[in-house]
Formats: C-alpha cells, sequence, structure tokens
C-alpha cells in the first residue's frame, strides 16, 4: 500500500482502495505523464499567455508572468481541456525549447543550458581521440571575433616543449610553423614528412631572423654580409657565388668580381740595377689566370738611386717573345741615361676571368 496519495517525482495521483470514480484519478496521472515525457516547451521564461492556445502546448514561464499564468512562476504550463495546467519542475528535467532548438535543465531556479567544460573531447563531422580532442572535419573552419581582438593562443609547457602548427598533405607533416624545441619562432618544411630543413628562424632575444637555407629574390640568391666575400663563380654569365674574391700569393694579389673584372697586382715584379742605355726583364706570373680578351698593363716604376735622381722607364709587354699569354707577362725597363740605376718595378695589370 502506497504511504501518500501521489508519486515522489512527478507527483502523480495514486489509485486509493474503495476510490469512487478511480478513472479519473488514472486520467490525471496520464495527463501528467503526457506533460513532462519527452518534454518540449513552446518557449522558455514566458511571460504572456498565448491569445488562442493550442491543445497540449507546453510554456516554460519566466519569473513574473501575466494574465492566466500570474503568479506561477518557474512553472510549467501545459494546455489542456481548454485550461492551463500547472506543474512545478524538479532539478535535473530537461526540456528542449521548440522557438530556439536549445536544450535546457533546469537547475532548481532557471533553465539553464547544459554546461560543456572538462569535456573529454569534442569531434565535429569526425570522431576525437585521446590525442586529438577537438577534431572538425569541414571545409573551412572560422573563428571570429566577439566584439573587437581575437586571439589564438598555443601554450607549452616548458621551453623544451613545442608548440607549433603543422601543415600536413595526405597526413603526412610538410610544414611547421611555431616554438620546435626552444623560444625561437622558426619555420620548417619536409618533401616525405621524415626529414626537415628549417628555413627560417627568428631570434627570441634579440628577434634577428635568420635565413638558415639561404635567401632569393626573383630566383636569384639575395647577398648578404656573410656571402658578399667569397670564391666568385658564374654560369652563363649569371653570378653564383660571392661578389667579391680576394688572394694573395707567392706572384702578388688579385680581386675578381662577380662580372668578370679581375686586378692582379704586385710589388717589386723587376728590383735589379740596369746598366745605362740598358734594358732589363723579367717574366711575371700573374696570381690569378685571366681568360676571354687580352689583359691591360699598367706599369710604374720607382729608382731607388735617389743620390742620382734618375729614373727607368718602365714598360709591360703582353707575353713572353711577343706572344700572347694570360698567365704571365714580361716587365722590363729601359734606362736611357749614362749610368747606371736601380730599379724597381710595381706592376697592375687588369683583365677578366671569364
Amino acid at each position: 500500500m502506497p504511504s501518500t496519495d501521489s508519486s515522489p517525482n512527478l507527483a502523480m495521483p495514486f489509485l486509493m482502495p474503495s476510490q469512487a470514480q478511480k478513472h479519473v484519478t488514472h486520467n490525471e496521472a496520464l495527463r501528467i505523464l503526457d506533460f513532462v515525457v519527452q518534454l518540449a516547451v513552446k518557449g522558455f521564461d514566458a511571460t504572456t499567455p498565448p491569445a488562442t492556445p493550442t491543445e497540449g502546448e507546453i510554456w516554460a514561464l519566466g519569473a513574473a508572468p501575466g494574465g492566466d499564468w500570474a503568479g506561477q512562476a518557474g512553472m510549467l504550463a501545459a494546455r489542456f481541456d481548454s485550461y492551463w495546467m500547472f506543474l512545478a519542475p524538479r532539478p535535473g528535467w530537461r526540456a528542449y525549447g521548440l522557438d530556439d532548438g536549445s536544450l535546457r535543465v533546469w537547475s532548481g531556479t532557471a533553465w539553464d543550458r547544459p554546461g560543456l567544460d572538462d569535456l573529454d573531447g569534442v569531434g565535429i563531422g569526425m570522431a576525437h581521440d585521446a590525442t586529438n580532442r577537438l577534431a572538425v572535419s569541414a571545409t573551412a573552419t572560422l573563428l571570429s571575433h566577439a566584439g573587437s581582438d581575437h586571439r589564438l593562443i598555443l601554450n607549452k609547457a616548458a621551453d623544451i616543449d613545442t608548440a607549433s602548427l603543422v601543415f600536413q598533405s595526405g597526413w603526412s607533416g610538410r610544414a611547421e610553423m611555431g616554438l620546435a624545441g626552444n623560444t625561437d619562432f622558426s619555420v620548417k618544411v619536409s618533401a616525405d614528412g621524415g626529414t626537415w630543413a628549417e628555413a627560417l628562424r627568428v631570434n627570441a632575444a634579440t628577434g634577428a631572423t635568420a635565413a638558415l637555407a639561404g635567401f632569393q629574390i626573383g630566383g636569384q640568391t639575395a647577398y648578404h654580409q656573410g656571402n658578399v666575400l667569397g670564391g666568385v663563380a658564374q654560369t652563363a654569365g649569371v653570378p653564383t657565388g660571392g661578389l667579391i674574391e680576394t688572394g694573395t700569393n707567392a706572384n702578388g694579389s688579385y680581386v675578381r668580381y662577380a662580372d668578370g673584372t679581375q686586378i692582379c697586382w704586385k710589388e717589386a715584379v723587376l728590383s735589379q740595377a740596369v746598366a745605362a742605355n740598358s734594358y732589363a726583364e723579367t717574366n711575371w706570373i700573374y696570381p690569378a689566370s685571366f681568360a676571354g680578351s687580352l689583359p691591360h698593363p699598367g706599369v710604374t716604376t720607382r729608382s731607388l738611386n735617389t743620390t742620382a735622381g734618375r729614373q727607368a722607364a718602365a714598360r709591360h709587354l703582353r707575353g713572353v717573345g711577343g706572344g700572347i699569354d694570360l698567365a704571365s707577362g714580361a716587365v722590363g725597363a729601359f734606362n736611357a741615361h749614362t749610368a747606371a740605376v736601380e730599379a724597381r718595378i710595381d706592376a697592375v695589370i687588369i683583365g677578366r676571368w671569364f
């Protein structure tokens, strides 16, 4: 035998012993079941009854309803047999809003939307897993502002960890940007998803940007402090090495420019006494060979016999014995005076290395 005349949760009336017109009590219980099972309301926080209510429609009333709903704040109002039936919701009851498509839960004081905090994961168009707690399969994903700014934050636990964006093709990594194992910002690329090349790195302390694999502008190598000086090279007349190359060896010094210009020089190519009315000559092997057209000589002489104040006349012959030689040339001095002089010749020659 029940100890009360109604059920504890839905307050449905029980049939009592020796009760007359038991069908009335039974129908009342069915009406309550029809009221709350698969609860769907026309709207939440309603305050004004509809002018022409429909049989069976249900409303979740707000804090200060009026008209036929006056004094029924927070109640559920259902239209049965041309009158309003009111029922108090219990904490945990769920209701679907037909007007806005929302699912609400009665907290005891209000119809709240279910919380989405501390979920195991969310999958949109696909399933999430233990690693990818948020998984989205879509043509595009939009993250927009809520009035002004919008920031997407990737946080890592320690400096040696990684916080980055990885771009894949066929589920194989092809590019990565972010803080990869340190606090410098880097951009990496991969052709196979296994071997990675670091293309750019921005120093966290200074902001200096390094193009670790080289830098090109319009498909051509960009020159900078690190590659302006170095071995020059060319392919079909297009520089492929440094802009300026310099060198010194036993034969003198030289400088080569990326445009093909080459200058060679040596001090004291000829340094000896030259008799009166005599000519002295030596072969100068250039410190770097020339190519293409003939080099252009420039020779200076300096007399070491400063007491006599006399100077030898200097000249440079292309090639030894009158021949053409792009690797060496004859340097000589003719003394037209009546006494011997100590002649010293410094030579410079200009031409092309390609």
